[in-house]
């Protein structure tokens, strides 16, 4: 039998009298819809497939109605893998300092096999911005990255497209104190749920369809980018003046992928934006970061990159500089960028006003970058390319990836195509078409 979810109790409101609707039934109503979407909507789970579930403690309710919306779209078999957040910080408070380097075996071995077997792979998130602030940032570097050391093989076949993915977050009682902190717990996760519904679409009376029209929306901006070939991309805002080169065969994408078998899915829950990886040496200049980032539980905050070369060279940061320079440290490849990412000003994120301490929903707030790992289906061909053929292209590789934001109501982003032609894309943080 499946297990029902945990009903989450919410105070009503008022309502006419001939409308027995309450708060907690609407409530109910949108976390199935949001169950539903993630399912069939990022997903778009096939029958007979497998379903893995990687999954924050925390967020139970959500994973039971996922599990019973994939059972009900066809599932073979789902499978949760748990974490917990409190298990990670009694690690951190009292595990040996030489352990930190280890990731359990049978984690990496069950999602190597979920690639090999072409699983769908949906991350379900509880964030808790502050759960590592206090932490020791050399160890949540090596932590961070022997958990990217371990989902290699892994990263390989979601990047090959073997998988459908999709990731989701779903409010937590820390998460949403650092968003509304001058509200009561229940009320700021009240609001916060409601923020999450609304990014996520289904305050929409056909969430489904909205979703098809915004794709849609994204589709027809990528095909534009797509038709224009620019060569190089200029970043002007305040504290930032940069030229980014773009590699020759690089292609714009949003986040709707097909797999090799054909499966089409949308891989982040929200999306805003239209990508490329961009040349992993053609970057001059500096970017000043617009918004904080939120990484391993410490905030950075107020923080710049100087490029040359392609390759960072300087780095500050009015606090988290630590954790930032040991981003940087992670590989060589930690030094080049990955991604760079165009979203408007006017997203639904960016108009709520607020930093959700969470990159899933702040970069899609703003136009991003990224440093570390590119991608490499965003280069045409790039199916018969080896990895050391792939970067001669352009394509960064690195074990990690990690978006900052750069975009603002003052950013201005124009393309230079190879004729050396000026095109506006993006001024006052707005599409100029």
């Amino acid at each position: 039998m499946i297990p029902q979810p945990t009903i989450i109790q919410i105070e009503c409101i008022a309502m006419p009298k001939d409308n027995q609707v309450t708060n907690v039934q609407i409530f109910e109503k949108k976390l199935a819809a949001y169950a539903e979407v993630a399912v069939r909507v990022g997903l778009n789970l096939q029958p007979g497939q497998r379903l893995i579930i990687d999954a924050s403690i925390e967020a139970a309710p959500m994973v039971r109605r996922i599990t019973s919306e994939a059972y009900r779209a066809g599932a073979e078999l789902v499978d949760v893998l748990w974490n917990d957040p409190s298990v990670t910080l009694t690690r951190f408070n009292f595990a040996p300092d030489d352990s930190f380097d280890l990731v359990p075996s049978w984690r990496r071995e069950a999602m190597t096999r979920a690639g090999e077997r072409g699983d769908a792979v949906i991350y379900v998130g509880s964030p808790n911005p502050d759960l590592l602030a206090d932490q020791d940032p050399e160890r949540v570097r090596r932590h961070q990255r022997a958990g990217n050391e371990a989902m290699r093989s892994f990263n390989e076949s979601r990047d090959r497209q073997m998988v459908n993915w999709t990731i989701v977050t779903v409010p937590s009682d820390a998460w949403a104190a650092r968003v509304f902190p001058k509200l009561p717990t229940e009320e700021g996760k009240r609001r916060l749920w409601d923020e999450v519904f609304k990014a996520v679409r289904v305050d929409n009376t056909n969430p489904v369809a909205a979703w098809d029209t915004h794709i849609g929306t994204l589709d027809r901006i990528l095909k534009h980018l797509n038709s224009r070939r620019y060569k190089l991309l200029r970043y002007r805002a305040p504290g930032t003046n940069l030229e980014i080169g773009l590699p020759q065969k690089h292609c714009w994408m949003n986040a709707r992928f097909l797999t090799q078998r054909g499966t089409s899915y949308i891989a982040n829950l929200p999306t805003e934006e239209v990508f490329t990886s961009p040349h992993r040496n053609h970057a001059e200049g500096v970017v000043r970061a617009s918004m904080p980032l939120s990484y391993g539980g410490v905030l950075i905050e107020n923080f710049g990159l100087r490029f040359q070369s392609g390759r960072v060279v300087d780095a500050w940061a009015d606090s988290g500089l630590e954790t930032l320079e040991g981003i940087l440290e992670t590989d060589e490849g930690a030094r080049h960028l990955g991604e760079v990412a165009l979203v408007p000003n006017s997203s639904p994120i960016s108009q709520s006003g607020l930093l959700f301490f969470n990159t899933l929903y702040d970069e899609n707030a703003s136009s991003h970058m990224a440093i570390g790992r590119a991608f490499s289906f965003t280069l045409s061909g790039w199916e018969s390319q080896k990895d050391k053929a792939l970067e001669k292209a352009g394509i960064n590789q690195s074990l990690t990836h990690v978006d900052f934001m750069v975009g603002s109501e003052e950013m201005n982003i124009d393309g230079v195509r190879e004729n050396g032609s000026v095109e506006a894309i993006l001024h006052a943080g707005e599409w100029v078409s």
